[in-house]
């Protein structure tokens, strides 16, 4: 046997090795392990368990022909009394020692390898610098003075070690006794509190089941109110829009350079009649927009963004509509290309028409509530990742209680600011819900008094790939079934940029005849037409091998996203009337063509 110390600092400390061939050897590792669990500081319980584990081992691994080995080590200064067995040859303990292992130390995990096994105690921590080493010190006294023990002293160790735990469990069976009495007078406690409580409880429970019968109640009178109240916003849109969009279109054609010419007064009032209807149609996608917001179908379109034509755009609709006397409305310089008030602009591409409402919005709150002085409007490119627009006002301002509650929906200040100033408490939370849609951040800054700074936080966004820069050739002929008279007039110059040759059509019944006629390269369909089923003029077309192939668009007055698309599978795209372009038109109808052709090259 050797106690030497072979280990220092963080490497473990070797304590002691013996070499176990006989069952004389075995009762040594015995003693040893009690032993040195004992000046470890470890529990007597514990101790005796220890000492049984590895005399169980010892007498599971015994092999005369090919003696086993025993290591004490410390482990980590003082962290762990570790025991490593080790032996030749491929035995494995059987899995009844690992269970009475495992039983008597529940705490240490005890897995064997081959020819291996490790038995790991946690110890306490000893107070002082040098707790470690004397630990040690004291362990391998303890090893060196049970070395020489005989068998009847290990044998009356053993019957001591087992005396001990018999008193131990007569003790621990009478304080159970004890324990159970207390219990039981408890229980009785328990069970007479149990009675009451069980009565009030069920009182209790009817009241709660009443509430919930009525909260039941009112949740189904609040989703039919929410479902009432989404349908007549849909039915309404599609009743404004029209108009609106027919008003909208109209003007365009008057101020249309290859219209008739109108006096210089004309056309300023034509233009006032355009942008209010423009604002007007903004008005009404907002409460749609939250609408759609609340149930969850409101998706960006990122698309790349001219930001010195948007600025230029939404500073003429502001001029002419919402300056008042006394406030001056600033614009960064739109007018001279590479001004130092929009220094190297980035290739912006997100939403542009929720970028252009949440300008509108904040620039409008601002003149709203300014008096006197200005509203400004900066741009700033932040990084080159973001961009930052700013709007400041010298306005009333908002007290600073209530610099968040202005995010609420349909919350408005209270104070006599508001006064001739009506509004539906929409502007602000739709902004910063727009902004976070669209993936940047909206915040507000206010005192009262002094005016209001709100800060839009835009992604610069990724310009996709263009597969060709070309413009998209005019199409040979095209066919437009509508039966409004007034948006097929606004809507004809648009047709005429797509095609050089326009078949125009005011029922729904006649599409598929006159597209067998007149083979257009493409086929768009107003959604509702009185005569005549969508879905039946779809199946026509569908179903006819000469017309399958034309791409067919549906356009529609309502809310492309509210759309039910069930058997609405033939058409390309459903697309709003406002906003249509004959450059967006040609692009879908070319990708419909690129996609028949790759599918005949590729079949």
């Amino acid at each position: 046997m050797d106690g030497s110390a072979t280990g220092a600092g963080a490497e473990p400390e070797f304590l002691l090795r013996l070499e176990v061939s006989f069952e004389q050897d075995v009762f040594t590792l015995r003693r040893q392990a009690k032993a040195a669990a004992q000046a470890a500081g470890m529990e007597t319980r514990d101790q005796v368990r220890l000492a049984t584990a590895l005399s169980e081992l010892g007498r599971d691994l015994l092999r005369a022909d090919s003696p086993m080995s025993a290591e004490f080590l410390l482990t980590g200064g003082q962290g762990a009394l570790v025991v490593a067995l080790a032996w030749p040859g491929d035995r494995m303990p059987s899995q009844e020692s690992l269970d009475a292992v495992a039983r008597l130390l529940p705490q240490v995990g005890c897995a064997p390898e081959r020819g291996r096994l490790t038995i790991a105690c946690p110890l306490s921590r000893e107070p002082g610098a040098g707790a470690g080493p004397v630990r040690a010190e004291r362990i391998r006294q303890a090893l060196r003075s049970g070395a020489g023990a005989s068998l009847t002293e290990d044998l009356r160790a053993q019957t001591r070690d087992l005396v001990a735990a018999l008193d131990e469990s007569r003790r621990q069976g009478e304080e159970l006794q004890r324990l159970n009495a207390e219990l039981e007078e408890t229980n009785q406690g328990v069970v007479a509190l149990y009675s009451e409580l069980t009565e009030e409880l069920e009182t209790t429970n009817r009241g709660v089941l009443e509430l919930y019968a009525e909260l039941d109640e009112k949740s189904r009178q609040l989703r039919e109110a929410s479902e009432s109240k989404t349908r007549f916003w849909s039915n309404v849109s599609h009743e404004l829009r029209t108009p609106i969009n027919s008003v909208i279109g109209l003007t365009r054609l008057m101020l249309d350079p290859g219209s008739d010419p109108l006096t210089a007064e004309q056309q300023r009032q034509v233009a006032l009649v355009g942008a209010a209807g423009n604002i007007l149609l903004t008005l009404v996608d907002e409460l749609l927009d939250v609408a759609k917001a609340e149930a969850g179908r409101m998706e960006p379109q990122p698309v790349p963004v001219d930001l010195r034509a948007l600025l230029v755009q939404l500073r003429g609709i502001m001029t002419a509509t919402a300056v008042q006397p006394g406030v001056r409305l600033l614009f960064p310089d739109l007018d001279a290309p590479g001004s130092p008030d929009l220094p190297d602009l980035p290739d912006l591409v997100t939403d542009e028409v929720m970028l252009a409402r949440i300008l509108r919005n904040l620039l409008s709150n601002g003149l709203k509530f300014t008096l006197r002085g200005e509203v400004r409007l900066d741009v700033r490119r932040e990084s080159e990742q973001w961009l930052t627009f700013t709007v400041t006002d010298t306005g009333v301002g908002i007290p600073e209680d209530q610099l968040e509650k202005v995010f609420e929906e349909f919350y408005q200040v209270k104070g006599a600011h508001q006064r001739n100033r009506p509004g539906t408490g929409l502007g602000l939370p739709y902004a910063r819900r727009l902004a976070a849609l669209i993936g940047g951040t909206l915040t507000l800054d206010s005192r009262l008094g002094e005016g209001t700074r709100v800060v839009l936080r835009l992604p610069v966004g990724e310009r996709p790939a263009a597969a060709d820069d070309a413009a998209p050739r005019p199409l040979a002929s095209v066919l437009s079934a509508d039966d409004d008279p007034v948006f097929r007039e606004a809507f004809r110059p648009v047709l005429k940029r797509l095609a050089e040759r326009v078949v125009e059509l005011d029922d729904g019944r006649q599409v598929v005849s006159s597209a067998r006629r007149e083979q257009p390269e493409a086929v768009l369909l107003d959604l509702c037409m009185p005569g005549a089923d969508i879905r039946s003029v779809l199946d026509g077309l569908a179903g006819d091998p000469a017309l399958r192939h034309i791409p067919v668009i549906i356009i529609t007055s309502t809310d492309p996203s509210s759309v039910d698309l069930r058997g609405l599978g033939h058409a390309r795209a459903v697309l709003g009337k406002d906003g249509l372009t004959a450059e967006r038109l040609a692009d879908l109808v070319a990708a419909a063509t690129g996609e028949r052709k790759h599918h005949h090259e590729h079949p």
